[in-house]
């Protein structure tokens, strides 16, 4: 079995992932990890030198080979990689697919706090990062919602939003 965690950056895929494939006992992979270990190369490396068009590329190539794997496992996806080319369609037709919904100012508390760590929301600045996490949640919405289930994640701990998910499966 494939479970696959989708949604918005820090909403908590990969400590929800980790949690999960913990207490089922599943294999965990997160799938910017994976294509940094096969890249040799950090996501901000491979957009720097390569762009992004290569990026999508070899993402959708280790997205299709990660759901390929015999062994079960537990998938956080980044936060980009559901609004590509066909990778819903994939996540769809060969996992169990969660969406982690969390409300702008959930991501925005949990972000402001990470400029350090997350280059995307250093280049955008505190001031402007309430906006822009709005406005890139509407443009995405669309894809998240497609998962299979959906899982607010507003407010409640690891461990109650992976009870949540064994719950449902």
């Amino acid at each position: 079995m494939k479970i696959v965690l989708l949604g918005y950056m820090a909403c908590g895929k990969s400590a929800v992932g980790k949690e999960l494939a913990k207490s089922n006992d599943f294999r965990f992979i997160d799938l910017d990890d994976f294509i940094e270990e096969n890249e040799r190369l950090t996501i901000s490396e491979i957009f720097d030198k390569k762009g992004e068009i290569y990026f999508r590329r070899v993402e959708a190539e280790y997205l299709s080979e990660i759901l390929n794997i015999k062994e079960n496992s537990i998938i956080s996806l980044g936060g980009g990689t559901p609004c590509y080319g066909n990778n819903m369609k994939l996540i769809q037709e060969n996992s169990k697919s969660f969406y982690l919904k969390a409300s702008v100012n959930t991501i925005f508390e949990r972000l402001r706090g990470e400029t350090a760590k997350r280059p995307l929301v250093k280049a955008i600045g505190v001031a402007n990062l309430q906006e822009y996490i709005a406005k890139h949640l509407f443009e995405r919405a669309s894809f998240y919602e497609k998962a299979h289930h959906t899982v607010s994640v507003n407010e409640i701990s690891i461990a109650e939003i992976s009870k949540k998910i064994n719950d449902l499966l």
